[in-house]
């Protein structure tokens, strides 16, 4: 259950940290820079995908290893997802990113071309009635309507088996959120920035349960909805921003 109510304190720690890091330089360090390089929409939407999905881990190598998906799309991604042959996706072979490997990379480049070239596309195979978590659970179950490895599901979170998909929720949260700070796209309009989730991580995970905004002690999705619950009653209208609050004071170690 969501707080009742936050302290004076804890409302203006966040406020400040939000002011301090919610600035464009956020991502000089961040995966959103891969998605930054476009100016498309389908472009921006497919690369923050991409880099999104592999989004565990140190973030030089993260950025490091999407980089090099996108280099192996020509640096072009909505061509390359739209018009390669499956023969293209050789080229993906022996492609590591942890345990993203390059028969999962070659599964994700043919569900996203049957997603852009048969269905509405990444956000139309988020639009869908019903909350984010429903959507998230939605999106997961269209991405692996072709045949694929039962290997592969995994790099794509489930919040109805408990997961926290937090790197879905991250890239909702890219393509939703307006760019009023500089850093998320708000390219998305069938979402509204306050249905958005918290992309928990042990970062924020950890700092929310230090400033007292979040109880639960795993970090699965009844803890999403917690710690999104509080924060929504300190802004209902873009609860989220305070994502980049919560990770940066966890990353800069300042609680």
């Amino acid at each position: 259950m969501p707080l009742s109510n936050i302290k004076k304190e804890t409302q203006e720690v966040l406020e400040n940290a939000y002011q301090a890091f919610a600035k464009p330089n956020f991502i000089e360090s961040d995966p959103i820079q891969i998605p930054a390089r476009f100016t498309t929409k389908e472009d921006i939407e497919i690369s923050g995908f991409i880099a999104a999905t592999i989004a565990w881990g140190q973030r030089p190598t993260i950025i490091r290893n999407a980089n090099r998906l996108i280099e192996l799309m020509d640096g072009a991604p909505s061509d390359f997802i739209r018009n390669h042959e499956s023969s293209d996706r050789e080229r993906f072979s022996g492609f590591v990113h942890r345990t993203f490997n390059d028969i999962d990379a070659m599964y994700f480049l043919e569900a996203l071309q049957h997603l852009y070239t048969v269905q509405n596309g990444l956000e139309g195979a988020f639009d869908s009635n019903g909350s984010v978590k429903e959507r998230i659970a939605g999106f997961h179950h269209t991405f692996f309507g072709i045949p694929h490895l039962d290997r592969t599901k995994k790099h794509v979170s489930n919040p109805e088996k408990g997961s926290s998909a937090k790197r879905l929720s991250m890239f909702l949260r890219w393509m939703v959120r307006p760019n009023k700070e500089g850093i998320d796209f708000g390219i998305w309009k069938s979402i509204s920035p306050s249905e958005l989730m918290m992309p928990l991580d042990v970062h924020t995970g950890n700092v929310g349960r230090k400033l007292g905004l979040l109880k639960r002690k795993q970090n699965d999705w009844k803890a999403v909805e917690e710690l999104t619950a509080s924060l929504r009653l300190l802004d209902p209208i873009d609860p989220i921003r305070f994502d980049l609050a919560l990770f940066a004071m966890g990353v800069n170690k300042m609680i």
